[in-house]
């Protein structure tokens, strides 16, 4: 049985993976911070598959050295999931940009020492945005621009750290494949409500959030993503490519609160935000100046290849909406 390293085991992306690996007959190592948290994510994901003794964990940190050689030892793959994420503006971008960037270079280094032929590694449609000034033409050859008017943080890490794995790979002999979502939404296996994606709909359905902005990009189905990493692994065609998983195309957050208010969820607000008053909000608040890179924007991404190599057809925007506000609504339900 072949055995993967999956970093960030017990993230939103990283336990369906983790699910999506044990199914297709993986034995799975998974790195988090603290091994205290190992009984809570394999109960997380007994909801979805029995690890049947195939699922192990390893202590690393995405700032530290230690432990990452002893991480792949026995392993034949690394998935590289493990990334920090927030929408807000940290005081500091190194809060974010550090770990991204260090954190893919030691899972390199030392699947480089172990001699692992394959990285797979999450990246995003973010470091894909041109200039910021919206493309209809987002493709696997498209790159942020970091300098770009109203770079953000999260954005400049995603690519920097991206550009460094290329960077890395370039003169090796290991095989590189990295996998671009845009905004992830789908059900939640560990019934944390506190990351980006599950916050969003839980205020939402709950009507805290009043109003979205105005912006469209292609949405990921966490389940899709998680099936295009784990067929990444051994696909002969996805060597040293990168891959938009994501709908077939854009679409407004106003189409997820019309398509919510018509399911029946009525605390949903459907207004839009004007888009002088988010630029001036960004100037008072950090949530809203992460906002502008995507404000009045459109961002639509080419999936033909990703289809095309993987054979794979994205879950319906509708059912992606509704899964997710169904799983938010069931762990509010549980208090």
């Amino acid at each position: 049985m072949k055995k993967v390293l999956l970093t960030g085991i017990s993230g939103y992306i990283g336990q369906h993976c983790a699910v999506e690996l044990l199914k297709n007959g993986y034995a799975v190592r998974g790195s988090i911070r603290s091994l205290s948290k190992a009984d809570k994510v394999t109960a997380d994901i007994r909801k979805e598959v029995d690890p049947k003794g195939n699922l192990e964990y390893c202590a690393l940190d995405l700032l530290q050295d230690d432990g990452w050689d002893e991480a792949v030892e026995g392993c034949d793959f690394v998935m590289h999931v493990a990334s920090p994420f927030i929408s807000k503006i940290p005081k500091d971008e190194n809060e974010l940009i550090k770990p991204a960037v260090e954190g893919t270079l030691r899972a390199l280094k030392a699947a480089e020492k172990a001699g692992i032929k394959r990285v797979v590694l999450t990246s995003s449609m973010v470091a894909m945005l041109g200039n910021l000034q919206g493309d209809e033409n987002i493709n696997h050859t498209s790159w942020t621009d970091v300098s770009a008017k109203n770079i953000t943080a999260y954005l400049k890490s995603k690519t920097l750290a991206e550009k460094a794995a290329w960077d890395f790979v370039s003169s090796k002999e290991m095989e590189l494949v990295t996998v671009h979502p845009g905004p992830v939404y789908g059900p939640t296996l560990s019934n944390n409500l506190s990351g980006e994606s599950m916050s969003l709909f839980k205020r939402l359905i709950t009507g805290e959030l009043k109003q979205m902005i105005h912006a469209s990009i292609n949405m990921s189905d966490v389940r899709d993503v998680a099936e295009i990493h784990v067929k990444a692994l051994e696909n002969d065609k996805a060597a040293n490519k990168r891959f938009i998983v994501a709908s077939e195309s854009a679409y407004t957050f106003t189409q997820i609160t019309g398509l919510l208010k018509s399911s029946g969820y009525k605390k949903v607000s459907t207004q839009v935000a004007p888009n002088f008053l988010v630029k001036l909000l960004a100037n008072f608040n950090s949530e809203m100046k992460g906002m502008l890179p995507y404000l009045g924007k459109k961002y639509n991404g080419d999936i033909t290849e990703t289809k095309k190599v993987f054979n794979w057809k994205p879950v319906e925007f509708n059912k992606m909406v509704l899964d997710t506000a169904e799983s938010v609504k069931r762990v509010l339900q549980e208090g």
